[in-house]
């Protein structure tokens, strides 16, 4: 017997446009398979009651592009009434009364609101293990982080506890949960779309995307958050028709680069996995057996650590903590503060403009490339609890030694997409990254979903089956 969290995002709108499905019975259904799944530290709230007004508020009459959809605001996102926590004791007791546009937008979309998926401290680490409650655990094996710092919210669409997520990016944070769980992640370029743009801070890191199951369904995702506001300032290059189409069309003959190189091989000590490797390797064969043109990227990036602690610590310097309330803030958190607020001007400046000649060169290495296959992460899924314990120095290598692929392509501006392609010896799935060009989500789509196609239809991890 389908369920309805077997059926894909796309499906699950076309069932509630067709009246086979309902916002409410849909929202019940999601909500039980919540109750029943504490012991993955997906949510950091959940608000039932909230949601079943929402659902019967919206009655039988569709509207908007995620219209009955059950989702959840990440833990860094203020909607108004419910506690937001941004992953922090500083904030253990903050009910906003206001919501950040994000919410609004995607209320306005049609969508039910079921709660918080859980975040790292204020976003800033790749491992989604707060102090404040239980640590996101990887579907497949719990004793294993999620990643970060959108750990929840990819817990959430692995475990099928809801259809799709919505995640934000500023160094990885979609795409290294993603990832780590074996779902599609997609962090879109800066600018693409009009909230959680890149352009809402001076580094532009930062990026709204989708979390989903399949490339289609991310590409349905995408397309709703790319409609749902006025553009308000300069964006990435508009796609041609809805992304859905990107996802639904078969490439030919484009030109793939590849690359195992990362731009921290100089500075840390990276190592990639035989298995991380293999899934690298085989979706290179597929691209090559497609009739694409795959060539060795010939990719020599350099002095990229200095100018991203930069921007990492100044992101930090601007998270409103006291220094009477440090005490309250993780270790790494309060490290990362009294550094970034410790950098003068011209720091900064030198950062920023590091940085922006970081994104030309790459932009201009990968300019003669349609997409750029990377692996997705150098190490297999971290048990809980490794990154305690060591010094704030140590635990920020660490998250670099397991995802030394993601950080540049914030930096450069550029879409990227990461998708399981392969499965280690347990049965767990391993990704590979794709890169784009600025505004290439379509390519990005394309090529995902043609290596979807050849790869089949993955297991769900045991906790699918509840």
């Amino acid at each position: 017997m389908t369920r309805p969290h077997d059926l894909s995002l796309a499906a699950q709108v076309e069932a509630l446009r067709a009246g086979t499905l309902s916002p409410v019975d849909l929202t019940e259904h999601y909500l039980r398979r919540i109750a029943r799944s504490a012991d993955l530290g997906a949510f950091a709230e959940v608000t039932p009651d909230a949601a079943r007004r929402r659902a019967a508020e919206l009655g039988d009459t569709p509207r908007g592009p995620l219209w009955g959809i059950p989702l959840a605001d990440k833990d860094l996102v203020a909607r108004a009434g419910v506690p937001t926590r941004y992953g922090s004791r500083s904030r253990a007791h903050l009910v906003p009364t206001a919501s950040d546009p994000l919410a609004e937008a995607i209320d306005a979309a049609g969508a039910v609101n079921v709660g918080k998926t859980s975040t790292s401290e204020f976003g800033l680490t790749g491992f989604t293990e707060p102090l404040i409650h239980a640590p996101a655990r990887d579907p497949w094996r719990l004793s294993a982080g999620a990643g970060g710092s959108s750990g929840g919210a990819a817990v959430v669409v692995a475990a099928g506890l809801l259809p799709a997520a919505v995640g934000s990016d500023g160094g990885g944070s979609i795409r290294i949960p993603s990832a780590t769980v074996g779902v599609v992640g997609l962090k879109p370029s800066r600018g693409r779309l009009p909230i959680g743009s890149g352009f809402d801070s001076p580094d532009g890191l930062s990026v709204t995307g989708p979390i989903a199951r399949t490339v289609e369904d991310a590409a349905v995702l995408l397309d709703a958050l790319v409609g749902l506001a006025p553009f308000a300032y300069a964006t990435a290059a508009p796609g041609h028709g809805p992304f859905v189409d990107a996802a639904r069309r078969d490439p030919e003959g484009l030109r793939v680069g590849i690359t195992t190189v990362s731009p921290w091989d100089d500075d840390e000590d990276i190592r990639l996995d035989a298995d991380a490797r293999a899934a690298f390797e085989t979706a290179a064969a597929w691209l090559s057996d497609a009739g694409h043109e795959v060539t060795d990227a010939a990719w020599h990036p350099f002095g990229y650590a200095s100018l991203f602690r930069v921007l990492w610590r100044a992101s930090a310097a601007r998270i409103p903590v006291s220094e009477d309330d440090m005490t309250l803030v993780e270790p790494l958190t309060a490290w990362l503060i009294r550094e970034g607020r410790g950098l003068s001007s011209l720091d900064l400046l030198d950062g920023l403009t590091s940085a922006r000649a970081f994104e030309r060169r790459t932009v201009s290495d990968f300019a003669r490339f349609d997409v750029v296959l990377t692996p997705a992460l150098a190490q297999p899924p971290q048990p809980v609890g490794s990154y305690a314990g060591h010094s704030p120095e140590r635990t920020f290598a660490m998250q670099v030694e397991y995802a030394p692929y993601s950080s540049f392509v914030n930096v450069a501006g550029l879409p990227a997409l990461t998708l399981p392609v392969t499965e280690d010896a347990t049965g767990h799935p391993v990704s590979i990254q794709l890169v784009g060009r600025p505004g290439g989500e379509a390519a990005l789509l394309a090529v995902a979903a043609q290596l979807e196609h050849r790869r089949g239809a993955l297991p769900h991890p045991p906790t699918w089956y509840a």
